[in-house]
């Protein structure tokens, strides 16, 4: 029988633009088909863990390389999923390997760098079973420390070594350097147990018979016995637990292996935490919820997208509940996309009292290897059956199989967005896609609907549900302003706090109430500035001002992270009179202290205080349990957080917000402030909000006293329309970049001009940015505005092909990099 020959158009995860094309082994013919990840060569001397694309008999005109490895049994991405990737790359004008580079788990990934190294945790026993190869690249790791693939491949002379590491790395032996880099292992726990070989009390006690002289060898023993209640009911004992409670080291209980007292084992066990608390009914919901359900069902029928409009408090959790169990109840899954990591720990706590763990959880504080193990879950749900997956933006490339409903929670916000690195992608859109490949409904929900979407709503694209009534009865907020020029003039300022603001605060300490106050500039002071001269010290890579941190007390650039201690001195005249200008998230909770006095409780909740994995949680869990008396944040204090005991908000200085230079700077404006006014009184009490600004009679910040989103909306329409912006408009914004500044002006100026031939005046700039250089790179805008009805494939194959042609015309524009972000936010 003829053999047939193979090949393979694969996606490699490098931002290159094409697909790879690789001869099959015979001997894989059978093992190869789309979505499977293999090993191949790339380059002189690199392998890569690729994804399948297709599989064909079409033989290239150029000699092509064999594929190394098949990593996979059955494949690990969907056809759904690489159709998706397909479209993201198309429409996002990005490669597809970066798309599956920011799709995978990166623990689903290996490359030929990789850094091999003895597990130090590992002890082997007479159920290791080694191969000779495996022996072999073990004491070679034990004399020489750290090998590559490369070295290890000389080492056992075999050119394939993947399926030898692999092996090896799942029994524990070797780790890899890099977690980016490593194969996924399963998490697995020691458990200790008593040696087969003593079955009877009577051989128990001459055993301890036999340790009179190992008091310590005695005590563990006697510790196991009574962790696994040897004499009732036994349960199994961890090793950790053992070494705990006894307080001995893990070298007496290895001495109990030894004289075969003792035995261990390993169990694997998920990563992901089992839900033991209370399982809560349902809730009953309002009539006016019941309405909107019907109203969003009776729209799915004729649409399969539809915006739910709630005010803030008006309780459309509620209603997502209740929708998702009819999805739910037809064996479909419920897709339950949020904006950030804070709300995601929030509504988590709520739906898993009603779901328990058939609710899983993706998003990018996750472990490489948790999230490993929520897409194999997903991908297979015989290893556990989720009905809802939450997660940030990242889980629409998760590998469903029964999408059934797709809910966009706080829909408007730029957290959908990724800005860098590509692809920049916008989930709330790319969920619209995912949900056309299952024939599946999608719901947005928002108080303050992005101008799009309501304008797509309007227009009868979008299905289109209200929601005017807070839950309950209970009354919008109070929102009142308080004029910093007025105060200063009048001296009723008191730091950064007008006497309104720190008044109404005292007020709602003193009957327990607790307070949110919102400012959009995390550190201590936004920059330092002489006084006489009017020098501030500035990023030495980027064209920023420095913004301090008392408590590191460093000034520090907030682009690429560069330092310096506060400067005793001015840099330009030598003067010492220096002051701090601004204020940001720390200034704040210091003030605070000073004028409510330390007995308050403060927390703030900014990038500085959330890097570690369970921080969201924690902080918000106190302020819950009223262990906190005033949550300080930036923007994350802002986005659908639900606390029953705030009766007051602040907004420090709504003129950041306002004055910034950008076409989207009023909505924003708008959508923040109404957002943060919804934290109060969301518990029958009416809530009171304070606004802190120079222009209490500005359109937007009037806007949001009256809670008048209609009349905001239409005002940006009409501005839009005639500044040719979305959603009339489409645009494609492209930044040229190089480390020289006139390669920069050069180009970008060459290019507008290429593209200036076929679009004309729909090409804008090129321009500098508001931060012209970041990183010592140099950063100039180009700014492609169409019609929204023009062929927007048309418009980006020309936009790439001057890119292109401008690379091929000067040599010296071949290093300079054009950064396309398609619908920018």
């Amino acid at each position: 029988m003829e053999r047939k020959t193979l090949f393979v158009d694969a996606i490699v995860p490098l931002s290159v633009p094409n697909l790879y094309t690789y001869r099959v082994p015979y001997e894989l013919n059978d093992f190869v088909q789309p979505g499977v990840r293999i090993i191949v060569p790339f380059g002189r001397n690199k392998l890569h863990t690729a994804v399948i694309r297709t599989v064909h008999e079409n033989i290239p005109t150029y000699t092509t390389k064999l594929l190394d490895y098949i990593l996979d049994d059955i494949p690990i991405v969907t056809e759904v999923q690489l159709k998706l990737w397909e479209w993201i790359a198309t429409y996002y004008m990005c490669n597809i390997g970066d798309v599956m580079t920011a799709a995978l788990p990166s623990s689903f990934k290996l490359a030929s760098e990789t850094k091999i190294l003895l597990n130090e945790n590992f002890q082997e026993n007479e159920s290791t079973n080694l191969t000779d190869n495996e022996y072999i690249i073990k004491d070679a790791l034990s004399l020489r420390g750290t090998l590559d693939l490369a070295e290890i491949a000389q080492i056992i002379d075999r050119k394939t070594v993947y399926p030898i590491v692999k092996r090896l790395i799942d029994k524990g032996v070797i780790v890899v350097e890099e977690e980016i880099k490593a194969v996924y292992r399963p998490k697995k726990e020691k458990y200790v147990t008593l040696s087969d070989s003593i079955t009877a009390e009577e051989q128990l006690e001459d055993v301890f018979e036999g340790l009179k002289r190992a008091v310590k060898q005695q005590e563990l023993l006697l510790q196991y016995l009574q962790l696994s209640n040897h004499f009732g009911n036994k349960t199994e004992v961890k090793k950790a637990d053992l070494i705990e409670k006894s307080g001995l080291s893990s070298a007496i209980v290895k001495s109990l292996y030894d004289k075969n007292i003792l035995n261990e084992y390993e169990v694997e066990i998920g990563r992901l935490k089992n839900y033991n608390g209370e399982r809560q009914e349902i809730k009953q919901l309002t009539d006016d919820q019941n309405v909107a359900l019907d109203q969003i069902q009776a729209s799915f029928l004729e649409k399969p997208i539809c915006l739910l409009h709630g005010i803030t408090g008006s309780g459309k959790t509620e209603v997502y509940v209740e929708l998702m169990n009819r999805y739910i109840s037809k064996g479909q899954t419920v897709l339950y996309l949020l904006p950030e990591i804070a709300l995601t720990t929030q509504i988590i706590t709520r739906l898993k009292k009603y779901y328990g763990d058939r609710i899983g959880v993706y998003h990018s504080k996750f472990s490489p290897h948790e999230r490993v193990e929520i897409w194999n879950a997903v991908l297979n749900d015989k290893l556990h059956q989720y009905d809802v997956i939450l997660g940030a933006r990242s889980a629409v490339f998760l590998p469903f199989k029964k999408l059934g409903l797709i809910i966009v929670d706080e829909e408007h916000e730029t957290s959908f967005k990724q800005h860098d690195p590509a692809p920049r992608y916008n989930a709330r859109d790319t969920s619209v896609i995912l949900a056309r490949a299952f024939k599946s409904d999608v719901l947005l929900g928002s108080a303050t609907p992005a101008i799009e979407t309501m304008w797509n709503a309007k227009e009868g694209n979008f299905g289109l549900v209200e929601m005017k009534k807070r839950f309950g009865g209970v009354q919008l907020p109070e929102i009142q302003c308080a004029d910093i020029a007025k105060a200063k003039r009048k001296k009723e300022m008191f730091g950064i706090f007008s006497a309104f603001l720190l008044e109404t605060m005292k007020d709602a300490l003193k009957k327990g109430e607790q307070i949110i106050l919102f400012q959009n500039r995390r550190g201590y002071a936004p920059k330092w500035m002489c006084e006489d001269c009017g020098w501030i010290p500035m990023c030495t890579q980027c064209d920023v001002s420095l913004t301090y941190h008392k408590y590191t007390q460093l000034l520090s650039c907030h682009y690429c992270g560069y330092t310096l201690r506060p400067p005793s001195k001015c840099g330009a005249c030598g003067s010492s009179d220096i002051k701090m200008v601004g204020f940001g998230t720390e200034k704040i909770e210091e003030e605070l202290s000073v004028h409510l006095g330390k007995e308050v409780v403060i927390q703030r909740m900014d990038l500085d205080t959330t890097r570690s994995k369970h921080a969201y949680q924690n902080i918000i869990s106190d302020f819950e349990q009223r262990k906190i008396d005033i949550l300080v944040g930036t923007q994350m204090v802002t986005k659908g957080l639900d606390f029953d005991n705030v009766s007051l908000v602040g907004v420090l200085n709504a003129d950041d917000m306002l004055f910034y230079p950008d076409y989207r700077a009023f909505e924003r404006a708008y959508q923040l402030m109404t957002q943060v006014s919804g934290r109060a009184g969301r518990n029958k009490k009416r809530g009171k909000v304070i606004i802190q600004t120079h222009t209490p009679d500005h359109w937007i910040i009037q806007k949001v006293m009256q809670n008048d989103y209609e009349g905001m909306y239409t005002q940006e329409l009409y501005e839009r329309s005639n500044f040719q912006y979305p959603p009339y408009y489409r645009i494609i914004r492209l930044t040229v970049r190089h480390r020289d500044k006139h390669v920069v002006d050069d180009a970008s100026k060459e290019f507008t001009k290429a593209l200036k031939v076929k679009l004309g005046n729909r090409v804008l700039g090129p321009e500098y940015g508001a931060i012209p250089r970041i990183k010592n790179v140099y950063n100039k805008q180009v700014t492609i505005k169409y019609e929204r009805n023009a062929s927007a494939k048309q418009v980006k194959e020309y936009i790439l092909a001057k890119i292109a042609e401008l690379r091929q015309v000067n040599s010296l524009y071949k290093s300079v990099r054009v950064k396309i972000d398609v619908d920018p936010v």
